[in-house]
């Protein structure tokens, strides 16, 4: 089930975001932020366009997701599932289920015990290793 929207706060330019528009979802890119009208620039399949935050929908993490994000599986661990992009890994504590899981770049290691939308774990990766994660 998608959330209804996300907060504005929530975006950067670079995260993967559902852009709504007359019932119609497109999964498109955040181009840019205008906080002052309270806008934000996506560009879909379609076109670039602004789209005010209730129009913006979040997209569930999962493994597919993660593949188009350029991670791949490893396996080498049990029970759970591991991904890797580069040196920043994700495991999963069972098999497909994303709603606890562990992060790591480095030393720095996150326990998330709720499911991630794939924005906030574009914004996780950028604030440990300040790299964009992009497909």
């Amino acid at each position: 089930m998608i959330a209804a929207m996300i907060r504005l706060n929530e975006l950067h330019p670079g995260n993967i975001v559902l852009a709504e528009y007359e019932g119609q979802k497109w999964e498109g890119v955040v181009t840019g932020l205008n906080r002052e009208d309270k806008e934000v620039g996506v560009k879909t399949e379609v076109q670039e366009f602004w789209f005010s935050p209730d129009q913006l929908h979040p997209i569930p993490l999962s493994e597919t997701q993660l593949l188009k994000l350029g991670f791949e599986e490893t396996k080498d661990v049990q029970p759970g599932t591991k991904y890797k992009k580069d040196s920043f890994r994700l495991q999963l504590k069972q098999p497909g289920d994303f709603s606890s899981l562990d992060i790591w770049w480095r030393e720095e290691r996150r326990h998330l015990k709720h499911s991630l939308y794939v924005h906030e774990l574009q914004n996780h990766h950028y604030q440990m290793t300040k790299v964009e994660l992009n497909a």
